[in-house]
């Protein structure tokens, strides 16, 4: 989990040219062994928390040969471990024909992506060290080397970022805003505890006078601002700067009340992926705010049709969102998923990960959603993640996610799970009705159905295939 251990071991194995693989503390066994052996793990680092899903795994990957046991005050340190510390303080040094590093060496970030097993996606060391460069606040010349790093250290002094990733690191988006600020001389802040506490994230800012955070949409936002809400003047979170979300929804209603809080707040909104980096973003100030799913491309980046010529600006054509310019060299072990994601279009190579948009005749992108998630009802297309956020704009409504069911006559049907806000009774035909005035009629879901919990995990995302199945079932009983 989040640990000093975590981001120590990472840099760790940077500086001896190893490839950091990055692991869902949330696997089980057919999962971790599926994952290591895909990626020709040999090492692993564990907190004592999870050293029985290791040992249930240890017979099926042979390759490893070392394991190294974090202490989390979890149990002992098993016999066919090596506790970390003991290593750590070990002063062995490495041979003198051990590899050097490179800028060509990997960071192996796997993604579980919306369908099948998860992928490797292949970053090159310094392609990723300049992709986040671009929206640094310390920005060095993309050709530049070594010297020209300390250059634009010393010059820019003592004012550094101070970041808490609150996701967590074995993700993306956490990851890349680590690399982002230690790239920029500045200090990254943990909370104690691995489980989000948005009280505890809170008092942390504040004492530390953290500068920047990174969250993942409304599933951190929300908590966040309902402490603020319920208790207004207990924290002084005047250094707070930046707040950063990628992955998921970030509702225009949740940024809003979080910059009443804190007015000289930004609200940074990415759209990207493990993939693709810099994609399009939206940033709401006191000056104003962007609206739901509203963003604005990058420099790189346009919303293109198949054979690759840009969408339109305001004609209601739905494209590909896609990046050009440096990213990853492809997935691990996967050549046809490599091929279908990292395309040659008009001589340039784009990297399409799969969001659906619309470009407004302004320039900005409206984000429709992921294809392979598309609901086809009666030959009309339905992106879940749009009808999503027309849910969560209502103001009773903590979350809802939004997946398609057979249907005998349409094919498919729009179901949704939703789950009020805390203490709130929920009207399914009001919400229904408030949908209606937002949405196309064979958008608005069949079905609404009222649940306790949604159960996102830590990154924000949810259980996708759990759904789907409950879907059936609620799509066959009431049909």
């Amino acid at each position: 989990m989040n640990s000093i251990e975590y981001v120590e071991s990472l840099f760790a194995t940077f500086k001896v040219a190893m490839v950091p693989v990055n692991t869902n503390y949330r696997y089980v066994a057919d999962e971790l062994a599926y994952l290591w052996i895909d990626a020709g793990v040999e090492a692993v680092i564990f907190h004592g928390s999870f050293a029985e899903p290791a040992a249930q795994v240890r017979s099926r990957v042979p390759d490893v040969k070392l394991w190294l046991w974090v202490d989390d005050g979890v149990g002992e340190c098993p016999d066919w471990a090596e506790p970390y510390e003991v290593v750590a303080q070990s002063g062995v040094m490495l041979p003198s024909d051990a590899p050097r590093r490179s800028g060509d060496d990997l960071f192996l970030l796997y993604t579980g992506g919306t369908t099948g097993q998860p992928k490797g996606v292949m970053w090159r060391q310094d392609d990723l060290f300049c992709v986040l460069n671009r929206s640094a606040t310390i920005k060095y010349p993309e050709d530049g080397a070594i010297d020209v790093v300390h250059r634009g250290l010393t010059e820019a002094g003592e004012q550094r970022a101070r970041v808490i990733p609150a996701a967590p690191l074995m993700h993306g988006t956490a990851a890349f805003s680590v690399f982002a600020v230690l790239d920029s001389g500045g200090s990254v802040v943990l909370c104690e505890h691995a489980k989000f506490d948005p009280k505890e994230l809170l008092d942390t800012i504040e004492a530390h006078r953290v500068t920047d955070l990174s969250i993942v949409g409304d599933a951190f936002a929300k908590p966040i601002l309902d402490a603020l809400d319920a208790n207004p003047k207990r924290w002084d979170i005047s250094s707070l700067k930046v707040m950063l979300s990628s992955g998921v929804m970030w509702s225009a209603p949740v940024k809003e009340g979080l910059i009443g809080h804190a007015p000289h707040l930004l609200c940074v909104d990415t759209l990207g992926s493990s993939e693709a980096v810099g994609l399009a973003r939206s940033i709401s100030s006191s000056r104003g705010t962007a609206k739901t799913a509203g963003f604005k491309l990058g420099p790189n980046a346009q919303v293109i049709r198949d054979d690759g010529t840009p969408v339109t600006p305001g004609s209601g054509e739905t494209g590909l969102v896609a990046i050009a310019g440096r990213a990853p060299i492809g997935y691990f072990n996967d050549p046809e998923k490599s091929a279908k994601t990292f395309r040659e279009i008009g001589g340039r190579r784009w990297t399409t990960p799969g969001d659906f948009a619309a470009v407004n005749e302004d320039g900005t992108v409206t984000l429709l959603g992921r294809g392979s998630g598309c609901i086809n009802t009666g030959g009309e297309k339905v992106f879940p993640e749009e009808v999503e956020e027309s849910i969560k704009l209502h103001p009773l409504v903590h979350d809802a996610v939004v997946v398609g069911a057979p249907h005998d006559r349409f094919g498919q049907q729009v179901i949704a799970f939703v789950e009020p806000s805390s203490g709130c009774e929920l009207e399914v035909e009001e919400l229904k009705v408030s949908l209606e005035s937002r949405l196309a009629g064979y958008k608005v879901p069949r079905h609404l159905v009222i649940v306790d919990s949604i159960g996102r995990a830590a990154n924000g995302k949810v259980d996708q295939t759990r759904w789907k199945v409950e879907a059936e079932r609620v799509g066959s009983a009431l049909s």
